[in-house]
C-alpha cells in the first residue's frame, strides 16, 4: 500500500470527523430553543460522517478488482468503522467507557440516545463486534477465502440495511441523513448494476452462493429444462458454476514415475505468440506443456511408439480421482460387454433423429478428431471378452488395451491410471492441419499460405498410403471427406482474402492467420449452430448464443466489440482466460459422453441437387466407409454438391438403446482385425475408470436412479436391462444408462450427458488464449474478424457449392433437415425473411 493511497482515504475521513465534532460543539449555541446537548449533535453528525464513508467503502468494494495487498476499500471500511465508534461514543456513552451494566441495560430496555440504528441498542453491540472482527480479518488475512467473503457479504447486507432504514425511516437522522440514505441506495444500485454487467461473477462471493443455492433448491422440485425459458437459461449458468468449481480434477498433479516418458517443451520463440503451434505447446504461456499433443507414431497400427518422447498431455477427470479407478478382475467383464452389445445396443430397426440431418453426425466426428485420441490401442495382453453360447461371433473376442501413459510405471501407487491424448487438447483445427510438423509441412503448398488440394479441388490422395491428405484420417468415411474438403477449401479462401488485404505478407503469416480464423469459425459453428441443433431447447439456443455473443447479442458485439468483461454479457471470445479449478485438458468423462455411434445410418441415398433425381443406393459400409470413402461415392454419378445435398436431406440415427449400427459391430480395421465397436465402447469406460451410471450421476450432482423402470420408459427394455445387469441398478454402464434415459424435449441425448457439455463446451473456449485474451484484431486482423463475424455453416457451404442455395433457403441452421429440391420449388419465404440463408 502506498502512502498516497493511505492519505487519500485518511484525510477525507479525518476532515469529516473533525467537522462533525466541531459542528457539534457549536450547534447548541446556534440552535436556540431546541435545548439539545452537544452529545446529541455529536451522535447525529458522526452518524452522517459514517454514512458518507460507508457510501465510498461500499462503492469501492463493489468496483475495485480483487487484489492481494490491502485494497482501497479496506481503508475506507476501516475509517468508516472508526467513524462508527465515534458515533457510538456519543449515542451510547457507556459502550466505550466500560460501564457494562449500563450497556446491557441499554440493550434490553433502551436508552434515550439521539440516533440509534433502528432504535435498537443491541444492533449497536452486534455491529461493534462483527464489524470490528471483519476489519481485523481484512488486515490480517489479505487473501480471503470463500467463507470470509461470504461472511463479509452478509455483514455488508446487514450494515447497508440498518443504515439505510435508519436514515430514511427515523426522524432523528435528520434531513441530511434522509438524503444520504437515498444517495447510499442509488450509489450501490448503480455500482452493483455496473459490476454485474462489466465484471465476471466471483464464485466465492455471497451473490454467487445465493444464485447457485436458489437453483439447487428449485431443482429439487423442477429440472432446469421444465422451467420458463429465461429462468432455465439462468439455471444453466448456476449448474455450470457448480461444475466449474467441483468437477474439474487434474491428473497432471499425479507424480511422474517414469521421467524417461517426458519431453521438455521447445524454447519459447517470438513466433509462438502469434499463432497456434502444431503440437499445442505455448497456448498457456506460463505452462507451455498444458494441452500439448504427442508426436507422430512410427507405426500407428502397433502400440503408438513415438518419434519423440512427448506422450501428449494427460486427459483430466470430471470426477474426483478416488472414483477414477478402473474395474478389475471379474468386475471388468460383468456383465459381458459383448452381452450388452448384443442385447441392449444392437440395432433392431433404424430409429431416425428427424430433427437433424446427416451432416450433424459427420460434424461431431470431424470435431472429435480435433479434440481427443487415446492413440492406437496396444497389441499384446488383450482383454478377452466372454462370448455367450449362441453368439454368432467366430472365435474368442480379444480387445486391445488403451495405450498406457508413458510417464508412469504400471501400478506405481501414485493414483489411478492415467491416459494421454495423442492430439493437442486445444480446439485448434488439428484434424485439418495435423498435429506434428511433418504432417503439417506435407499438407501445405508453401505459397500464399494455402493447403494442398487436388486439381478438382477435393482432397489430394497420398500415393504411398492411399489415404486422403489431411490432418487426421482415422475412421474415415464419406461424411469426413465432405467436411475436410469443405474446410480445407475455406482455409484457402481465407488466405485469398488475407492476400488481398495484406499483399506484403509471406506464406507463414498467411497460413497462421488463416488457421486462426478458420479454427475460430469451426468453434463458432459448433457453438451457435451444431449444439442448438442437436439440443433443440429454447434455453440452449439462447445459452449457446450467449456463450459466443453474450446477452448484448450479435449486433452490439459486431458494432462495438466487447462492452463488458463479463462473459455473460459479451460472450467468451475476447474475455479473460480462466482455467477455473483445474488445468485445461479434455477429460475421460467428456470422451465417454461423446460416444455417439448410433448417429450412423445403415443406408444412404444419393440424390442430384440439380433436379432431385435418385443417383445411387448405398448399404454401409460398401463404397462409403474407408480411406476412399467419398471418392467412391463420387464414382456413382454425383459431385460434391450432390453428396452435401443428400447428407442435408438424410437423417442420422437417434442416440438411444438398440440403435447401434450393425456394420460398426463387425467392423474391419485397416490391418484386417474385426472388432465390435459397441463392445469396445462399453469396455473402454470400465477400463479407464469412468464411474458406472448411478455413481456418475451422483458425482455430477444429479439424483441417483433407484429402479430400472425409473431409468427406462419402455417396460420391455427395462426388463431386459434388469436381466442383463442381474437386477443391480448400480452396475448399469454409463453409456447404457445415458442411452436408456428419456431425454428432455428437443434433446438428441440425455440430460446426464448434457451436464458434461455444460461444463466443457464453455471450458474449451475459456481456457484457450486464442479465443480469450488473444481474440483480437491484432491477432486475427480486421479482415479475419470480419470473415469470422459474417460467416456461418450456410455461407461456407454456399461459397464453395452455390448450387445448394435452393435446399438451404429459409433455414436458420444448416444442421436441420434441408428442403428437397421439390420442396424448395414451392417454398414461399415469409414477408420479413431474407431470401437466402
Amino acid at each position: 500500500m502506498t502512502i498516497f493511497k493511505f492519505l487519500g482515504a485518511f484525510l477525507p475521513a479525518a476532515v469529516l470527523l473533525a467537522l462533525a465534532f466541531g459542528a457539534a460543539a457549536v450547534a447548541p449555541l446556534l440552535a436556540a430553543g431546541e435545548n439539545q446537548p452537544a452529545v446529541y449533535y455529536r451522535a447525529l453528525f458522526t452518524f452522517w460522517a459514517t454514512l458518507v464513508l460507508l457510501i465510498v467503502a461500499f462503492c469501492v468494494y463493489i468496483l475495485e478488482p480483487p487484489v492481494t495487498t490491502a485494497p482501497t476499500w479496506l481503508l475506507f471500511w476501516t475509517f468508516a468503522y472508526g467513524a462508527y465508534l465515534c458515533h457510538l461514543w456519543s449515542a451510547i456513552p457507556d459502550l466505550l467507557q466500560g460501564n457494562l451494566r449500563a450497556l446491557f441495560a441499554a440493550a434490553v430496555v433502551g436508552t434515550a440516545g439521539p440516533v440509534r440504528l433502528l432504535g435498537w441498542p443491541y444492533t449497536e453491540i452486534l455491529l461493534l463486534v462483527w464489524w470490528g472482527f471483519d476489519v481485523l480479518l481484512g488486515w490480517l488475512i489479505p487473501q480471503n477465502g470463500k467463507r470470509v467473503r461470504i461472511q463479509r457479504g452478509l455483514l455488508h447486507v446487514v450494515i447497508f440495511l440498518l443504515f439505510l432504514l435508519t436514515a430514511i425511516l427515523l426522524p432523528q437522522a435528520g434531513r441530511l441523513g434522509f438524503f444520504l440514505g437515498l444517495v447510499l441506495l442509488l450509489a450501490l444500485l448503480s455500482c452493483f448494476s455496473y459490476r454485474l454487467v462489466m465484471r465476471a461473477m466471483d464464485p466465492g462471493s455471497l451473490l454467487s452462493v445465493l444464485y447457485v443455492g436458489f437453483f439447487q433448491i428449485l431443482n429439487r422440485f423442477s429440472p432446469w429444462h421444465r422451467l420458463p425459458t429465461t429462468l432455465a437459461v439462468m439455471n444453466l449458468g448456476a449448474l455450470r458454476e457448480v461444475l466449474r468449481t467441483k468437477n474439474l480434477h487434474n491428473t497432471c498433479d499425479i507424480p511422474v514415475s517414469n521421467p524417461e516418458g517426458l519431453e521438455a517443451p521447445p524454447p519459447l520463440e517470438a513466433g509462438f505468440l502469434m499463432g497456434r503451434q502444431v503440437d499445442g505447446f505455448y497456448n498457456d504461456l506460463k505452462r507451455p506443456n498444458m494441452g500439448s499433443g504427442s508426436a507422430t507414431p512410427d507405426n500407428p497400427q502397433d502400440g503408438g511408439h513415438f518419434t519423440k518422447s512427448n506422450p501428449g498431455a494427460r486427459l483430466a477427470r470430471n470426477v474426483p480421482l478416488e472414483y477414477a479407478w478402473p474395474d478389475k478382475g471379474a468386475a471388468l467383464l460383468t456383465p459381458s460387454p459383448r452381452t450388452v452389445s448384443r442385447r441392449l445396443l444392437a440395432r433392431d430397426t433404424f430409429k431416425p433423429a428427424t430433427t437433424l440431418n446427416l451432416l450433424a453426425a459427420a460434424w461431431i466426428q470431424f470435431e472429435i478428431h480435433d479434440w481427443f485420441f487415446h492413440g492406437e490401442p496396444v497389441k499384446g495382453n488383450e482383454i478377452e471378452v466372454p462370448v455367450e453360447p449362441g453368439d454368432d461371433w467366430v472365435g474368442p473376442m480379444r480387445v486391445r488395451r488403451t495405450r498406457p501413459d508413458p510417464t508412469r510405471r504400471p501400478d506405481d501407487g501414485k493414483g489411478p491410471p492415467t491416459y494421454c491424448n495423442a492430439e493437442a487438447h486445444w480446439w485448434d483445427g488439428s484434424q485439418i492441419y495435423g498435429s506434428d510438423p511433418v504432417t503439417t509441412r506435407a499438407l501445405r503448398t508453401g505459397a500464399g499460405g494455402e493447403l494442398r488440394l487436388a486439381p478438382n479441388r477435393t482432397l489430394s490422395m497420398d500415393p504411398h498410403t492411399g489415404t486422403p491428405m489431411t490432418g487426421f484420417t482415422g475412421n474415415w468415411w464419406a461424411g469426413l471427406s465432405l467436411l475436410h474438403t469443405l474446410f480445407t477449401r475455406e482455409h484457402n479462401a481465407i488466405c485469398g482474402k488475407l492476400r488481398q488485404e495484406y499483399p506484403t505478407w509471406d506464406d507463414e503469416r498467411l497460413f497462421q492467420t488463416a488457421r486462426l480464423v478458420n479454427t475460430a469459425l469451426l468453434a463458432k459453428i459448433h457453438t451457435v449452430e451444431w449444439t442448438p441443433a442437436i439440443v433443440a431447447h429454447p434455453a440452449l439456443k439462447i445459452g449457446m448464443r450467449i456463450n459466443w455473443w453474450g446477452i448484448a447479442e450479435e449486433g452490439i458485439k459486431k458494432a462495438f466489440g466487447r462492452i463488458s468483461a463479463n462473459e455473460a454479457f459479451s460472450g467468451i471470445p475476447g474475455s479473460v482466460t480462466n482455467h477455473h479449478s483445474g488445468d485445461f485438458a479434455f477429460t475421460e468423462e467428456f470422451v465417454s459422453v461423446y460416444r455417439m455411434h448410433p448417429l450412423m445410418p445403415d443406408e444412404f441415398e444419393l440424390f442430384s441437387v440439380k433436379d432431385g433425381s435418385h443417383l445411387h443406393h448405398f448399404t454401409l459400409p460398401t463404397d462409403f466407409v474407408g480411406n476412399d470413402g467419398g471418392v467412391r461415392v463420387l464414382e456413382h454419378g454425383g459431385d460434391m454438391a450432390d453428396v452435401f445435398y443428400s447428407f442435408g436431406i438424410c437423417h442420422p440415427g437417434k442416440i438411444t438403446l438398440r440403435n447401434h449400427p450393425e456394420f460398426l459391430r463387425r467392423l474391419t480395421r485397416p490391418d484386417g482385425e474385426v472388432v465390435d465397436l459397441a463392445t469396445i465402447d462399453v469396455l473402454r469406460d470400465r477400463e479407464r475408470g469412468v464411474p458406472r451410471y448411478n455413481q456418475f450421476r451422483q458425482l455430477i450432482h444429479m439424483p441417483r436412479i433407484s429402479t430400472f423402470e425409473q431409468l427406462c420408459a419402455d417396460p420391455e427394455l427395462a426388463r431386459e436391462l434388469k436381466e442383463v445387469y442381474d437386477g443391480d441398478i448400480d452396475r448399469v454402464d454409463l453409456m447404457v444408462g445415458m442411452y436408456a434415459e428419456t431425454p428432455p424435449q428437443g434433446f438428441g441425448f440425455s440430460d446426464t450427458a448434457f451436464r458434461i457439455f455444460i461444463l466443457m463446451a464453455s471450458r474449451r473456449l475459456k481456457s484457450d488464449r486464442f479465443f480469450t485474451t488473444d481474440f483480437t484484431e491484432a491477432m486475427y486482423t480486421p479482415a479475419g474478424m470480419d470473415w469470422l463475424n459474417t460467416n456461418n455453416m450456410s455461407t461456407v457451404l454456399l461459397r464453395h457449392y452455390p448450387t445448394l442455395e435452393p435446399a438451404l433457403r429459409g433455414l436458420d441452421n444448416a444442421f436441420q433437415p434441408w428442403k428437397t429440391i421439390q420442396e424448395s420449388a414451392t417454398y414461399q419465404p415469409h414477408e420479413n425473411e431474407r431470401s437466402g440463408p
